[in-house]
């Protein structure tokens, strides 16, 4: 899954711990990897361990450095949407990490906040903005055009309308609710061409391709390159999606975001006008998007979670972690 986003940024992994298998549960997940960073610490023994985000693997990354007594940073810290559930895992995910880091790199001065009453001392809390807005926008710059044929020939008219569908909480009923709307939409909007990117798993695949394969302006796409999800992100007119990441990086760019969950760990992105929880209600969807097409907010980036610099300002902290010169000016959002 993360063969893509190594290719665009250049990297290549020293360690594969190959553990991902069809429809893998979360205990499966999690003991393979935990096996697997076992290793991988004992033979390198790191000086620092630096996770991201709020999944399986970074809590794995986590509880492996807290077991070693190796340091632990966490990038994207503090993101709660204070309900145990929602998202499952990764609200728990973020918790159990937050407790263990000993560095916390908040997007945002809520996401401090939020630390703060949890007890994590203040001298250990950075709010850097979020890594995710780097990479859109330096993708972007780099990536001029699409090199998806379908991308490239679909989206020079009519009104476009991305979707993605991946939270555990939301398979089965909940996508099929998500799929449901989409054919409503197209239905009664003709100008509209709905482009979605379909997770891997094949629990999202079985739940959308009998609900709208064949329909005309549905296009049912492969996991898309980051280049062309993000231009097809920065052309659209609305997005729905059930993705944390995608809620941030289509307020960056100006494109409102209709969010199919009850709950967000970023109310940042409701609090500034282009975003709005619908949940998985076919209703709620089609009335939120439908209002959206008909009358859309300013098409306004809106710099919230970041403003491109967020790496400097984690490698600044790094820096002097690691008794290096650094000087760390805290992001602000506009």
């Amino acid at each position: 899954m993360a063969a893509s986003f190594f290719q665009v940024f250049q990297i290549s992994p020293r360690y594969d711990l190959r553990v991902m298998t069809e429809r893998q549960s979360l205990f499966y997940l999690t003991s393979r990897i935990l096996e697997g960073l076992e290793q991988v610490f004992t033979k390198d023994r790191p000086d620092l361990v630096i996770v991201q985000g709020d999944t399986t693997s970074a809590l794995c990354g986590a509880l492996a450095s807290f077991y070693l007594k190796i340091p632990c940073a966490h990038v994207e810290a503090g993101l709660r949407s204070l309900s145990k559930y929602s998202p499952f895992p990764e609200e728990m995910n973020r918790v159990l990490i937050g407790r263990i880091a000993d560095m916390h790199f908040a997007p945002t001065p809520r996401a401090r906040e939020n630390l703060l009453r949890e007890g994590i001392p203040e001298q250990s809390i950075f709010v850097t903005g979020n890594t995710v807005v780097d990479a859109l926008f330096s993708i972007l710059a780099a990536h001029p055009s699409f090199t998806h044929p379908v991308l490239e020939r679909e989206t020079r008219d009519g009104v476009i309308l991305t979707v993605t569908a991946h939270r555990r909480e939301n398979w089965g009923e909940g996508i099929a609710e998500v799929a449901r709307a989409i054919r409503r939409i197209v239905a009664e909007r003709k100008d509209v061409k709905v482009f979605f990117p379909l997770h891997p798993n094949p629990c999202i695949w079985e739940t959308v391709v009998p609900l709208l394969a064949h329909l005309p302006r549905v296009f049912l796409l492969d996991s898309l390159p980051y280049p062309d999800f993000v231009r097809l992100l920065a052309q659209s007119r609305a997005v729905v999606s059930d993705s944390g990441g995608v809620q941030e990086e289509a307020i960056a760019l100006g494109v409102p975001v209709v969010v199919t969950r009850d709950t967000t760990e970023r109310p940042e992105v409701l609090e500034c006008g282009l975003g709005v929880l619908s949940g998985c209600s076919e209703s709620a969807i089609v009335r939120e998007v439908m209002t959206l097409l008909e009358r859309p907010p300013e098409r306004k980036r809106k710099f919230v979670f970041g403003d491109g610099k967020a790496a400097e300002r984690i490698v600044q902290v790094l820096c002097s972690f690691f008794g290096l010169p650094g000087v760390f000016q805290e992001f602000v959002p506009e």
